[in-house]
């Protein structure tokens, strides 16, 4: 049975630091695009970033500069460094394993993330 499993949320301060971790199944994480999207209450659920399979990575222009998405293809883990973080960002962060040859997606559960003082 195929896994992606979302780990790290948790409560930050405005200007704190968080990591994300993604974990997915050896049978898909080498074939796939993974990525991080996020959805806040009232809102659809949008890119983040994501990273190919030899390492391009994409962001959406408002976490540029300040998330940072990498993977360990060893450990079939995708990472997201978030930095500066704003209230704003605060969202249910899920993770997205999507298959290169097909375009089949498989999703985390969510992970919450909330910015607040």
């Amino acid at each position: 049975q195929v896994q992606v499993v979302e780990s790290g949320g948790g409560l930050v301060q405005p200007g704190g630091s968080l990591r994300l971790s993604c974990a997915a199944s050896r049978s898909i994480f080498s074939l796939s695009i993974m990525g991080w999207y996020r959805q806040a209450p009232g809102n659809q659920r949008e890119l983040v970033a994501t990273i190919t399979s030899s390492g391009n990575t994409n962001y959406a222009d408002s976490v540029k500069g300040r998330f940072t998405i990498s993977r360990d293809n060893d450990k079939n883990t995708v990472y997201l460094q978030m930095n500066s973080l704003k209230p704003e960002d605060t969202a249910v962060y899920y993770c997205n394993a999507q298959l290169s040859f097909s375009g089949r997606n498989f999703w985390g559960q969510g992970t919450q993330v909330a910015v607040s003082s």
